[in-house]
């Protein structure tokens, strides 16, 4: 085991263990049997399929798929036993980011694979931190876009262009006001949905190297995010007067009854929206702050352990993975954005989007940047509440400081 690995498990074993699966190993017939981590309920049965024709085409290996509803408690659980899955998707998020820098995963730089993804999506993965410097330790399966979904009818029926800056957001929301139409569906009452509003602003207004700087104590968010706390606090008095009340599924369903022109959520919400079939077409931009570059991030991303137990039979299935056609059939599915070079998101909805991936201009979720320890979605509807710059951005500061403490 690498000296970071142990390390980091060493430090894992202090945490509550819950229960997990045993090692995979032979099938018992002969195949090579693998055990492949997945953490999205909402496409069990899809990897079931996918797993199915992979095995038709390798009749001797054997996937296992293993679904628990605490995905991240779950793999660190058995990361402290040294059972590591044999495959893994995960988001692309802070958790990943921990485990990447700790030398958990595999170094996919040398193969293929990596050099057939869009650079700019495999920027935003890698820009979360890896084991050594120029290693990819996992390849992105699927991404997302975070911006603002708007109504299509709604805009072009009161002669609303899509935004370009934040003044034209401004006045486009002043005119949906006038007009007594909700300008913007707010959903406060589940704390993490503030952020589809936090995140693109503060990932256009924030320099490329704040974070960095942010993890060296040389900058603060008092004295960086200001601008990003005076637009998010703006943005959302557009909100309706009973946004404190409801939350996301109420969001989904009020925004697909055509209750507002906009919603501040990402492209995962978007079969959620039509759940409740709307009448219009809907869209998405990005949200015009700053560099207006679209925040997105890495949904899912495909990886195996630093050591596999079984390299060949894995390596099989995480190739058969990204293939094109088993992305772009998994990103129409689930109205993901495809990863690999030359894809273009399958759902109109999102098809502004796709010159923003094709020309690199996007930029990582800021709140993966932050550790999960760190509750940044209350802090923020705190703010959302009470309107208290100063003590939104001091509380982000003191437990940042905290974190940084433990962490050193």
């Amino acid at each position: 085991m690498p000296p970071r690995t142990a390390r980091l498990v060493a430090s894992l074993a202090v945490m509550s263990l819950v229960a997990g699966c045993g090692l995979v190993g032979g099938a018992g017939d002969g195949r090579v049997e693998i055990a492949f981590f997945q953490f999205k309920s909402e496409a069990v049965q899809t990897f079931d399929r996918i797993i199915e024709d992979f095995e038709r085409e390798n009749p001797d290996i054997r996937v296992v798929q293993d679904h628990v509803p605490d995905s991240e408690t779950a793999l660190r659980t058995r990361l402290v036993r040294d059972d590591v899955p044999d495959v893994m998707t995960l988001n692309g998020n802070a958790s990943y980011a921990e485990l990447a820098r700790a030398g958990v995963f595999y170094d996919f730089s040398g193969h293929a694979a990596s050099r057939t993804v869009t650079p700019a999506i495999l920027e935003v993965l890698a820009e979360l931190g890896t084991a050594n410097l120029g290693e990819v330790n996992a390849l992105p399966f699927a991404s997302n876009a975070s911006g603002v979904i708007y109504n299509r009818e709604i805009f072009a029926a009161h002669g609303v262009a899509v935004p370009k800056t934040w003044a034209e957001l401004v006045a486009a929301a002043e005119k949906f006001k006038a007009a007594q139409i909700t300008p913007v569906y707010g959903t406060l009452s589940d704390a993490w949905t503030t952020l589809g509003a936090l995140n693109p602003i503060a990932a256009n207004l924030s320099p490329d190297d704040y974070w960095d700087r942010l993890r060296d104590d040389q900058t603060s968010f008092q004295e960086g995010w200001p601008e990003v706390a005076q637009r998010y606090e703006q943005l959302s008095s557009y909100a309706q007067r009973d946004r404190l009340s409801r939350g996301y599924d109420d969001g989904n369903q009020a925004f697909a009854k055509g209750q507002a022109a906009m919603y501040l959520q990402g492209s995962w919400t978007i079969p959620a929206i039509r759940q409740f079939k709307p009448a219009f077409d809907l869209g998405v931009f990005p949200m015009p702050a700053g560099e207006a570059r679209l925040v997105s991030g890495v949904d899912v991303a495909v990886t195996m352990p630093r050591e596999p137990r079984h390299e060949r039979a894995s390596l099989a299935f995480v190739e058969y993975l990204v293939r094109p056609e088993v992305i772009a059939a998994y990103a129409e599915e689930q109205s993901a954005i495809p990863t690999l070079r030359g894809q273009a998101p399958a759902d109109p909805a999102l098809a502004e989007l796709a010159p923003l991936f094709a020309q690199g201009r996007i930029v990582g979720f800021p709140d993966h940047q932050i550790p999960p320890v760190i509750p940044l979605a209350q802090i923020a509807q705190q703010f959302l509440i009470d309107g208290d710059e100063r003590a939104f951005l001091s509380t982000l500061d003191k437990e940042w400081d905290k974190f940084a403490r433990r962490r050193n």
